[in-house]
């Protein structure tokens, strides 16, 4: 897979999310407004975008007192990591 592919992928996966994070916090200040179902948020997340769900999570204040999501998604960004580390090595054999 060619490199720069990939980091335009994960810098457009994490704007996103952050984007839909910021959404959500807005939305979640209307008394009647339909969410972004949770399940939702951390597919975001999984696919690439961790690094935007815990900006979005630490900066807006959104999302950090449910456990899902303060365990979750460190635990999905320390996976991404372990994979990529993982990848490098193999890769660069």
């Amino acid at each position: 897979m060619d490199i720069k592919l990939l980091l335009v992928y994960l810098a457009a996966i994490n704007i996103v999310t952050f984007l839909v994070y910021a959404w959500d916090k807005r939305l979640a200040k209307k008394s009647n407004a339909r969410r972004i179902p949770e399940k939702n948020l951390l597919l975001l997340a999984a696919i690439g975008g961790s690094v935007g769900a815990l900006c979005a999570m630490y900066k807006l204040r959104h999302k950090t007192l449910h456990k899902k999501f303060f365990i979750g998604v460190p635990a999905i960004l320390l996976a991404q990591a372990a994979l990529g580390l993982y990848l490098h090595l193999k890769l660069s054999v």
